[in-house]
């Protein structure tokens, strides 16, 4: 009981600290509030600046990617419980956010800078990103996305089972709406700077390769299945019109 209790512990402070990492990224991202943000912070020269933000964000990237492969995953099973696994996963993330937040340096030359009616939709378009990719989350298990559920399973003492193939709401529009709603956050600003560009560009190509992978791995799990909903459901764009998705899993796209 003792070290059940622990692994509870464990996964509530892994959450906390994510949730301080995500809260943080919306002022990052949007330039609010937070005291050092994506275009607010001390400067350097433009190729340490350039050389920084890309090492930040491929450690992010390699992390996140490794450590989300089933090979890994197996491999990890071996040295943590498996009820800390998930937990370890996101802690580990956010950590390397919070890093990211800390040492990125802007370049704030401007790119693009917009106003009135133009500036406010991007700014919507924004808040719906942070919005949808959040929503996506509730969607499916937001607690067993994040490490709480298979914590709170350990603790009961009972066997942590898989989740069933579903897709819910946004999931039956496009197969990855956790990903379209960060891209959606990372690209609608009113002001694009340099420093966010490089940040959007090297993030969306991330994602493209992640989900590529992701698709993969989605793949060999749930086979023909999964295949029939890829040909049904777009990745990341909406269909205006089409067929909609009647079959269910858990939905790709969101953490793993």
């Amino acid at each position: 009981m003792v070290a059940r209790l622990a692994i509870l512990l464990y996964a509530i402070v892994s959450y906390a600290v994510f949730t301080i990492s995500f809260l943080y990224a919306l002022g990052f991202v949007g330039n609010y509030v937070v005291p050092k943000s994506i275009d607010v912070g001390s400067q350097t020269s433009l190729s340490e600046a350039i050389v920084v933000n890309l090492l930040l964000l491929g450690l992010f990237a390699v992390q996140h990617s490794v450590m989300a492969r089933p090979a890994f995953k197996r491999w990890w099973g071996k040295i943590l419980p498996v009820a800390c696994e998930r937990s370890t996963y996101v802690l580990l993330s956010s950590l390397i956010l919070l890093l990211l937040f800390w040492q990125w340096r802007p370049i704030p030359a401007p790119v693009w800078q917009t106003s009135g009616i133009a500036a406010w939709l991007l700014i919507f378009m924004h808040w719906l990103g942070w919005l949808t990719a959040f929503a996506s989350t509730t969607m499916i298990d937001h607690f067993d996305l994040f490490g709480l559920r298979q914590a709170f399973v350990a603790l009961r003492g009972a066997g942590i089972s898989g989740q069933s193939f579903r897709t819910p709401l946004l999931y039956k529009i496009v197969r990855h709406p956790l990903m379209l709603g960060f891209l959606l956050a990372f690209w609608a600003t009113p002001e694009m700077t340099s420093g966010h560009l490089l940040f959007a560009m090297a993030n969306t190509a991330y994602i493209l390769v992640g989900l590529q992978l992701e698709e993969r791995d989605l793949i060999a799990e749930f086979g023909a299945t999964y295949q029939d909903y890829r040909r049904r459901v777009p990745m990341l764009v909406p269909r205006l019109f089409g067929r909609r998705e009647t079959e269910g899993r858990r939905p790709a796209g969101a953490p793993r």
